[in-house]
């Protein structure tokens, strides 16, 4: 298995397509874009761009130490997935900081969890990967770090 590895670069030197990329995912989380459609629009990338590149770039926030994440978890509406996940989450050390839970609609239920990662022994990404593999959990999205 591949181990990811992430790299804290200059965006002066890289691509300005990453750094739109960025502004598309921050006007998607703060509301200012009502679709990807808005958001790209309003970033100047295509469609193709964003999502070529949107699970990999983040905005560091200034800094160094990537101590928060948000992640969004979209599961099966079946009684103790989440008690699964939040049980990964404190094995891991994962200290959650917020939990938001939307009404399950066509038996799907989206979770966003905000957890401190100063504690934890495994990349972030392990972590995702570790919950992607459970039954019933339909999608994982590292939405941001900080």
């Amino acid at each position: 298995m591949e181990t990811k590895k992430l790299l804290l670069v200059d965006s002066e030197v890289l691509p300005e397509v990453f750094s739109k990329v960025v502004m598309a995912k921050q006007l998607l989380i703060s509301g200012k874009a009502k679709g990807v459609s808005d958001a790209v629009k309003k970033a100047n990338i295509s469609r193709s761009s964003y999502y070529k590149y949107k699970d990999y770039v983040f905005n560091a926030s200034g800094s160094v130490n990537g101590n928060k994440a948000t992640i969004e978890f979209s599961l099966e509406h079946i009684s103790g997935i989440l008690s699964e996940i939040l049980d990964i989450l404190a094995k891991e050390k994962a200290n959650i900081l917020t939990i938001n839970q939307t009404i399950p609609i066509n038996n799907v239920a989206t979770i966003t969890i905000t957890l401190d990662m100063s504690q934890m022994d495994i990349t972030i990404h392990k972590l995702v990967d570790k919950i992607k593999d459970k039954s019933r959990v339909l999608e994982v999205k590292l939405l941001a770090m900080e």
